[in-house]
C-alpha cells in the first residue's frame, strides 16, 4: 500500500478533519490532525497551514476534504461562544 493511500484512508476512518462548532453564533473553524500537530484550514480560502501548503502549495487535507464531509467523516464537537477567544488562542499558539 502506498504512503499517499494510507494517509488518506487515515484521514478519512480516523475522522482526522474536525469542525469546532460554536454556539449560538454558529461560527466554525476547521481544524486537521497531521502526522505530528493539529493544523488550522479553511476550505472556503483554500488554505491549511500544514507544511505541504505551505511549502508547495499543496495539501492532501484540502483535496479530500469533500470526500471526506460528504461521507460523514468528520468529527464535529461543539463549544459554547464563550469559548471561542481562548480555543483561538490554543490554536494560533500551535502555529
Amino acid at each position: 500500500m502506498d504512503l499517499q493511500f494510507k494517509k488518506i484512508n487515515s484521514l478519512l476512518s480516523e475522522k482526522r478533519i474536525k469542525l469546532h462548532l460554536f454556539e449560538p453564533s454558529n461560527r466554525k473553524i476547521w481544524t486537521v490532525v497531521g502526522m505530528d500537530k493539529e493544523y488550522w484550514f479553511d476550505p472556503d480560502l483554500d488554505f491549511c497551514s500544514c507544511p505541504g501548503y505551505y511549502f508547495n502549495n499543496e495539501c492532501y487535507h484540502l483535496d479530500f476534504f469533500p470526500l471526506a464531509k460528504s461521507k460523514n467523516q468528520v468529527e464535529v464537537t461543539t463549544f459554547s461562544d464563550d469559548e471561542y477567544e481562548s480555543f483561538i488562542g490554543g490554536l494560533l499558539s500551535e502555529l
